[in-house]
Order: structure tokens, then C-alpha cells, then sequence
């Protein structure tokens, strides 16, 4: 306490928690974290500015040359840009280059992930660990003929159902092909609609393996390869599309068929969720592959009965960012918060335990941890943290429940060591979360009418006027949910259905916002209406943010259903990521813009210092791909674009007009042949 304590002596400044966040859990905790002397990340972005030169992009720094720092005149470019680094490169090449690494590192976190699900999933499939099976056979089926598996075989004439072991080893190992096969694209790119497929051929985008794209962005970007933007972005574009037609959706598929498909349930959401009589388990990351077992372990009677050996009254898991949607979505476990309550969530003093893997982690969790009694375990070999009170267990596949019930012992085992100062807010609410293609299929028809036809004809009659994905990350420059849940409910005000995943999925179920009833207090009336027919929320929690591969499937099932155009750029639908961060972000945006999606950035976007390239990222991509980049800080404003462009589609699409609705008579039946 006392090192943290004058490391926030030093502080000049520390934040006002009403401008931290708009939620009143978070602004507890950072009161009492203040209180307390312990740092947050909160106070961090108050008394570290941001890089001037840096936040518009044109800071170089891929040599020991630099860094070479190109800002733009105060002026602004007057006639020619004369703005070089020591080897020449200009601003457009510097911004792009930098932009261009960004995507390679977002696609690299998110195929790594599914490269570790494809590896788990062939053991599974050959029988070399007993703790996965294939739960959901019927997505195996659906996915193998993408890969070139057969799921029947002819014997004697007959045509029979081949064996699920075998097809499960068959697409395994085809798709772990696809992180570095030599020759060919990949498999899923076509699932893409056709116009779209095309599209890619024509520009020379395809991605040819997962891997080759992402070394092929480092290489092209390194001193005195690739100078050209519009080239770099070419990379940046097959990057992009390896990723969310390759890694992010393989991993997605392999999660439904290993741990099931998700189907619709009620949970909660927030840091009140956490219970003071019970062992509080924390889940924190990004790969489901432990937090699955950890969830098996932790309701175990066995498990069960051992915490209430040490006084518990039962075991509470929770989660945080990702790893947190992954086992909301398949089993209710309650999110306790969002990527900026992690250090709140252990500032509680009820946290026993806390779990993380890769991504978005902050290094000052064990900072914060040596405050109270909470134990902080790494289990991934490539995460890992040099404070001296983190315990690392590595995670293995191989015996994964094993790991997972050593973890929950030393949750469990910790319980008996709380002081005295636990504060939990008392603030959750209620959600409905555990939506994808196949249940969204499902509320809208049912079991055997089931199709997204009825989607799409309300978007024509106007009902909804169109469909928005909203996902990605808090930012501490922003203030904490305020963008996400403002954008929000602005779009829904204005009969736009939301499809949402990661982070600010989490922060929809905090505020309200996954719940049936909501639509009636939110929604316009059309969206409204629709809402209370189908039985759904006007804002649909899609899962991690891996899984904006199902945003980009669902919109394909909408250009299938008919009636909306032949290619997602037809539709009128917008993406967004309002408090966005993280470099997975930008390759997220990317790959949506190359397919077609108008696509618009919160907070800021790192290319103001490079004016041309800015405007190819933001005009001319549209003209190559159906979609391009667009940038508004506002959230207000930020769902006006997004609206603005979905009625700009409607219009191209001649549903502009509302119909008014008619009464049919018989007659009118007859005419139609409907008897």
C-alpha cells in the first residue's frame, strides 16, 4: 500500500469520477481507489497526455534513423507537401505504413486466438483430451463443406452419414491449413456473397493464408520497402480480410461446434453482480478455451462444496471483456464490467481471484492486487507479467480441467484471507444475451419458417429503417460508456437495429439496453413494434469480439433473403466503433470496410497528419470496396452519419417512400394467388 501510495503522492491531478464515466459503479470505485491511494487507469489518462504527433499518425519510427516526426503546419499544406523523414518518406507513406502495422497486429491477436482454438479442436477431434467435445454436431455439418470435408459417404449405393469423429478431424486440419498453406485463398471466402467474392478477385485482395498477410505487412513496412499508400493498403485490405474472413470467424465456428452454439438466456451485468458471501472468481481476456473449463470446475459439487468448507456460501465467476461475452453467451455468466473495471473489479476487495489470458490486460492489476488480498494467475505462455506477487499457471490443453480446478482451489482458498474493506456496489442489471445467425434465424420465424426474409421485409416497409453494428473497446480519453450508450440509443430512437459484440456489448447490458422491454422506453416505433411482435431486444448482444465474424454473416443472410441488393454494400447498414483502442480495432474496420460497410470511428482516427491518404482511407475506398472510413467524436453526430448513409441506401433501393398499410380483401388475395 505504501509504494502505490506515494507513487499517487506524485500525481498533480487525479480524475473527476462524474467525468471518468457515465456509470455509477465505476464512479464509486474510482472514488474509493482514490481514497485509498491506490492508481487507476482513470488517473493515468489525466496526468499522461496523449502525443500530439503521434495521434495524427506521422511519427516514424521503423528505424534507428528516427523517430522522424512529420507535423503538419500550423497553416495546414499550402501547394506541394514537402514533409519527408531522414530516408524520404513522405507523410502519406509514413501514416499508411503506420496504419498498415496496426491492422498486422490486430489480425495477428485475433488468428492467433484462432489458431489455438483450431489446435484444441483437433485434439478434441482425435481423442487426445477428454475435456472437449463436439457439442454442436449440426455446426460441424453446416461448416465442413467450406473446407472440402464430406460429411456423407456412399457405400454399396448407399449414401450414409459419415462418422462425426471423422468429419471433426477433417476440418480441423484443413483449417489449420489455412494459417499457412502454400498455395490457394481461403476456404471461407466463400461464404461471401458473390458480387462481393468478385469484387476481391478484381482488386487482387484475396488472402492467400493467414499468416503470409500479417509477415507481409511487417515486411512491406520495414525501412525502404513499400512507399506507396494506395500499395500498402492493398496489404492492409487482404490483412484485414484474413482475419475476419479467416482467423476471427474460424475460431468463432470452432468455439460453437466445441463448446455449442449460442442460443438466447438471461444473465446479469455490472460489478454488482459480485457477492460478498460467496468466492469471487474473475475471468479476464480473450480465449475461451480455459474460462470453459474454469465454468465446468467452478459448478462442480465438488468444487462447490470445498468453498463452503472454507465459509463460502458458493462460488460467483464473473468476467471481463471477451473471455466474459464467451461464457455469457453460452452458460449466463454475468460480466462484472467492461476493459476500464478490470483494476475496479479487484478495488471491490471482494475479487479472490483473478484469471486472465491474452489481450487488453493491464500490466497494473498486480499493482492494484497487492493492495488487497486478491490473487492475479497468468495461464498463457506468451502473456505473462514480471511483478513478483502474479502467479503463473500454464494453461494446457491436454489437461485442461485439471488446470482449471487448481485455479478455483486457490480462488476458494483465498476467500478465508479478505480484510475488512469490501465494497461492492450494489448496481447490475438484468440482460438477454447469446445471439448468432442461426437464432436470430430462429426469432424470426421459428422452427420451421424460420428465415431472414422477415427481417428484410421490415426493413422495406420501413419498420426498421436499417441495421447497425456497434462493437469495440472503451478508451480513457473518452468518458467511460458514454459514446457507446449514446450512439446507441440514438440509433434505436431512430428504428435502427443494433447488432453489438465485445466491450460494448458489455456496456449495453449495464445500461439497459438487452433487455425486451427496453425497446418500448427506447426505440421509435417501428423498431419498437417489431421488438414486441419477435419477443427480442432492439439491441442484440452478437458475442466477443471475435465474433464480428457473425455480423458479417448475418448481413449475408440478409443479401441471401432477397430484396435488399446483391452485396452487403447494398444494404443499408452501418458499422461503428465509438471508444475504440485497440489495434484489433482497426483491423476490425478494415476488414468491415473491405466488405462493403460504411464504417465509423469514435474518438479520433491517426491519420489527420497525412490529409491524402486520410482521403483515400475515407473516399476512395468506397468507390474500390462499397465501403469506407469515417471518423466523428460526437455521438450524436456519429449516429447521424451512420443514419444518414442508411437512408442514402434505402433511396438507391427505392424503400425511401413509407408504405401505408393496406387491408386485404379476398380479391386482393386471389390476385396474388393466395387462396
Amino acid at each position: 500500500m505504501a509504494e502505490v501510495t506515494t507513487k499517487v503522492e506524485k500525481i498533480v491531478k487525479l480524475a473527476d469520477p462524474m467525468e471518468a464515466s457515465i456509470e455509477p459503479s465505476t464512479q464509486e470505485m474510482i472514488r474509493r481507489a482514490q481514497k485509498m491511494g491506490i492508481e487507476t487507469v482513470f488517473d493515468r489518462a489525466v496526468t499522461m497526455k496523449p502525443c500530439a504527433i503521434g495521434l495524427q499518425g506521422i511519427c516514424c519510427k521503423n528505424c534507428a534513423m528516427g523517430p522522424c516526426r512529420l507535423p503538419l503546419p500550423k497553416d495546414g499544406i499550402q501547394g506541394e507537401d514537402t514533409r519527408k523523414g531522414l530516408c524520404g518518406a513522405t507523410a502519406n507513406t509514413i501514416c499508411a505504413r503506420n496504419f498498415l502495422r496496426m491492422i498486422a497486429a490486430g489480425a495477428a491477436a485475433h488468428s492467433d486466438h484462432g489458431r489455438a482454438v483450431a489446435e484444441t479442436f483437433l485434439a478434441a477431434a482425435k481423442k487426445q483430451t477428454n475435456d472437449y467435445k463436439i457439442k454442436d454436431p449440426a455446426k460441424l455439418i453446416q461448416i465442413a463443406p467450406y473446407f472440402g470435408i464430406a460429411t456423407t459417404v456412399e457405400e454399396n449405393g448407399v449414401v450414409k452419414d459419415r462418422d462425426i469423429n471423422e468429419i471433426a478431424v477433417g476440418v480441423a486440419e484443413k483449417a489449420l491449413q489455412e494459417w499457412g498453406k502454400p498455395s490457394g485463398t481461403l476456404a471461407y471466402l466463400k461464404r461471401a456473397p458473390q458480387p462481393l467474392q468478385d469484387k476481391w478477385a478484381a482488386m487482387g485482395v484475396m488472402p492467400r493464408n493467414i499468416d503470409r498477410e500479417i509477415v507481409e505487412c511487417m515486411h512491406r513496412t520495414h525501412m525502404g520497402v513499400d512507399q506507396d499508400y494506395k500499395n500498402l493498403m492493398k496489404q492492409g485490405t487482404r490483412a484485414s480480410l484474413a482475419d475476419g474472413w479467416g482467423g476471427a470467424m474460424i475460431a468463432t465456428d470452432l468455439q460453437d461446434v466445441m463448446f455449442g452454439s449460442p442460443t438466447p438466456l438471461q444473465s446479469e451485468a455490472n460489478l454488482g453482480v459480485m457477492k460478498e458471501d460467496h468466492v469471487n472468481i474473475i475471468v479476464h481476456g480473450h480465449e475461451p478455451l480455459l474460462s470453459e473449463m474454469i465454468v465446468a470446475a467452478a459448478q462442480s459439487q465438488e468444487m462447490v462444496e470445498y468453498a463452503k468448507s472454507k465459509g463460502a456460501k458458493g462460488i460467483q465467476l464473473g468476467g471481463i471483456c471477451c473471455t466474459a461475452n464467451e461464457i455469457l453467451q453460452r452458460h449466463g455468466v454475468p460480466p462484472v464490467g467492461t476493459f476500464l473495471q478490470q483494476e475496479l473489479a479487484i478495488i471491490t476487495g471482494a475479487c479472490d481471484a483473478m484469471v486472465v489470458d491474452v489481450q487488453c490486460i493491464f500490466q497494473n492489476l498486480a499493482n492494484v492486487a497487492k493492495c488487497f488480498h486478491t490473487k492475479l494467475i497468468t495461464t498463457h505462455p506468451i502473456a505473462k507479467m514480471e511483478q513478483d506477487n502474479v502467479v503463473h499457471i500454464e494453461f494446457d490443453e491436454h489437461h485442461a480441467m485439471e488446470d482449471a480446478i487448481r485455479i478455483v482451489k486457490i480462488g476458494i482458498d483465498n476467500f478465508q484471507k479478505r480484510g475488512a474493506e469490501v465494497m461492492i456496489p450494489r448496481h447490475k442489471s438484468s440482460q438477454i444475451a447469446g445471439f448468432g445467425v442461426e437464432s436470430i434465424r430462429y426469432h424470426l420465424g421459428g422452427s420451421f419458417r424460420g428465415d431472414y426474409f422477415t427481417l428484410n421485409d421490415n426493413i422495406i416497409n420501413g419498420r426498421i429503417r436499417g441495421i447497425a453494428g456497434v462493437v469495440g473497446c472503451n478508451n480513457a480519453r473518452t468518458k467511460h460508456n458514454e459514446e457507446h450508450i449514446t450512439l446507441i440509443k440514438e440509433l434505436i430512437k431512430n428504428d435502427v437495429i443494433v447488432l453489438t459484440t465485445g466491450c460494448s456489448a458489455i456496456a449495453c447490458g449495464i445500461h439497459g439496453l438487452l433487455t425486451p422491454e427496453s425497446a418500448a422506453v427506447y426505440c421509435g416505433p417501428g423498431l419498437a413494434e417489431v421488438c414486441e411482435t419477435v419477443g427480442i431486444p432492439p439491441v442484440l448482444h452478437l458475442g466477443s469480439c471475435v465474433d464480428n465474424s457473425r455480423i458479417l454473416l448475418a448481413a449475408t443472410e440478409v443479401v441471401k433473403a432477397g430484396g435488399l441488393g446483391n452485396d452487403i454494400c447494398d444494404l443499408p447498414a452501418a458499422g461503428s466503433a465509438p471508444e475504440w483502442m485497440s489495434e484489433k480495432a482497426i483491423a476490425i474496420g478494415q476488414y468491415f470496410v473491405s466488405s462493403g460497410v460504411y464504417t465509423v470511428f469514435g474518438y479520433h482516427m491517426p491519420l489527420e497528419g497525412a490529409p491524402v491518404f486520410k482521403d483515400y482511407l475515407y473516399k476512395e475506398m468506397e468507390k474500390m470496396y462499397g465501403g469506407m472510413w469515417d471518423c466523428e467524436p460526437d455521438p450524436i453526430k456519429h449516429a447521424h452519419k451512420m443514419i444518414a448513409h442508411i437512408d442514402k441506401k434505402r433511396k438507391a433501393l427505392g424503400i425511401d417512400k413509407a408504405r401505408d398499410r393496406v387491408l386485404m380483401d379476398m380479391a386482393d388475395r386471389q390476385a396474388l394467388g393466395m387462396e
